[in-house]
């Protein structure tokens, strides 16, 4: 259980507020499952209050009864998802060398990274 980021409160956090510089947009929206450097974990009352620097755009996404969501933002737990995905699979019992043809057809995708299979 991670608690609110902010000083003194020992309230469970319950939203995660992100930050986009470039664009003076903040995001506040369900507690996010991976921890994300920089963004703030808010108990609901917190977030309820926070306000965002003048001149900023705050999106608020629904926050009640929202289960926590991933951020698609880390290229590492798409890849570790995807092997996990193919090391649960219980179809194929020896792994066989794979030759892929000139063009492989793509299995899956997430952000820039795919997931390639053989062509049959």
């Amino acid at each position: 259980m991670r608690r609110c980021t902010r000083t003194a409160c020992l309230s469970p956090a319950m939203a995660t507020m992100t930050y986009d510089y470039a664009d003076s947009t903040a995001v506040l929206g369900p507690l996010a499952i991976v921890h994300i450097p920089g963004a703030l974990h808010l108990c609901i009352e917190h977030a309820r209050r926070t306000s965002v620097p003048r001149g900023w755009e705050v999106i608020r996404l629904p926050l009640e009864d929202a289960a926590p969501v991933r951020m698609p933002s880390d290229d590492l737990l798409a890849l570790a998802d995807a092997v996990r995905e193919i090391g649960l699979r219980h179809d194929d019992p020896e792994p066989a060398a794979v030759h892929l043809p000139h063009e492989p057809a793509v299995l899956r995708t997430a952000g820039h990274l795919r997931l390639l299979g053989t062509v049959d």
